[in-house]
């Protein structure tokens, strides 16, 4: 799926924006050197030796409760607090802290922080491309409002903020194969723009005001654990669940679109690892990160190497214009180089652990 660091709260949002609602983090850090605008720079120990208290918004959409596990793995159940408007379900619930939560309300941010004592925030409320070009107004308030409410937040509180950046902040005077770090981006979305205005106005604070921002931009994230949404990059999470369940598979982009991907543990060991990496490696503060690159015909081929009959057919819609714009090929070496990502899944390890997670969910031998 899109790099689409999504909230669930699209089932509602689009209906009850005033009620929109996601959560904030933060992060007590030890004070360290002092940067060139004179403000201390922090690093990622716990605080008087006890484990960072993270919230997540948007945490009910595909990245949230994946990364609630990770966190909680390493940090606690209690030091990891669940955000969204959605109402959870059981399974959620009995994981760990769920709170409801408003990002386009700062008093209600403000209450949830001074609350539950967060340290790190990290921020995956949005509106995604597809959903972003019918609702612009809606997009805007939460994209890009909701983002300048967690910024002040954090920078109030201290908090470590990361928020999540996307292929999609890039457009067709960008270069497309491969895409660097740094280059012009144009985008064309309303969720492109968002997220390039979200990446300047972390590294201003950063600079300005001395705010321990970190930023990730993801390709198309594939996972078994969540159901395609529309999105631009979605048809590479369909095409698995209709192999495995006997159904025709319709593409809505041209055989040929490439876009960069990668598996959703990469993503998120991804996002752990840069969140904790010391300040002092970190040379920028977004960075492109991917695994993969490949097009609707090369999964196709890949995934009948497991469905040899699977049926398909090509109908590309509006999102074949917004997947024109995107990179075909990302460049993350600078992340491979700062902060020594790496990635674990390429197209043939992903389609083995994508059909087996989805043969135990079918009930299938």
């Amino acid at each position: 799926m899109r790099p689409k660091i999504i909230s669930s709260f699209l089932q509602s949002a689009l209906g009850r924006c005033s009620n929109w609602k996601g959560h904030v983090g933060s992060l007590a850090c030890s004070v360290g050197r002092v940067g060139t605008t004179g403000h201390p720079l922090r690093h990622c120990h716990t605080i008087n030796g006890d484990p960072p208290r993270i919230l997540i918004t948007g945490g009910l959409g595909q990245l949230g409760t994946g990364l609630a596990k990770l966190l909680r793995s390493k940090y606690g159940v209690e030091n990891v607090i669940l955000s969204d408007i959605v109402k959870p379900s059981k399974e959620v619930v009995s994981q760990g802290p769920y709170v409801f939560a408003n990002i386009l309300d700062f008093k209600c941010l403000q209450e949830i922080v001074v609350t539950y004592r967060i340290d790190w925030l990290i921020h995956f409320s949005a509106l995604l491309s597809a959903i972003g070009e019918q609702n612009v107004p809606l997009a805007i308030r939460v994209n890009i409002e909701g983002l300048h409410n967690i910024m002040e937040l954090s920078k109030q509180y201290n908090l470590r903020v990361f928020v999540p950046s996307t292929i999609g902040a890039f457009g067709p005077t960008s270069p497309r194969n491969p895409t660097p770090n740094l280059t012009i981006q144009r985008p064309r979305t309303i969720y492109g723009v968002s997220k390039v205005h979200g990446e300047l106005l972390g590294e201003y604070y950063n600079h300005r005001f001395g705010l321990d921002f970190r930023c990730l931009r993801f390709p198309g994230v594939i996972s078994s654990d969540t159901q395609p949404g529309g999105g631009t990059t979605d048809y590479a999470v369909q095409i698995f669940h209709d192999a495995i369940q006997g159904r025709h598979f319709e593409c809505y982009l041209r055989p040929n679109s490439r876009l960069p991907m990668m598996y959703i543990d990469d993503c998120l060991r991804a996002l752990w690892e840069m969140l904790v990496a010391p300040e002092e490696q970190l040379r920028c503060r977004t960075y492109n990160v991917t695994a993969m690159s490949f097009c609707p015909e090369e999964i196709v081929t890949a995934v009948r190497n497991h469905f040899p009959n699977l049926q398909v057919s090509y109908r590309p819609d509006s999102r074949q214009d917004i997947a024109d714009t995107w990179p075909e090929v990302f460049d993350d070496s600078e992340a491979r180089n700062d902060w020594g990502w790496h990635h674990s899944y390429d197209l043939e390890a992903m389609c083995n652990i994508m059909f087996d997670n989805l043969r135990r969910q079918h009930n299938m031998t």
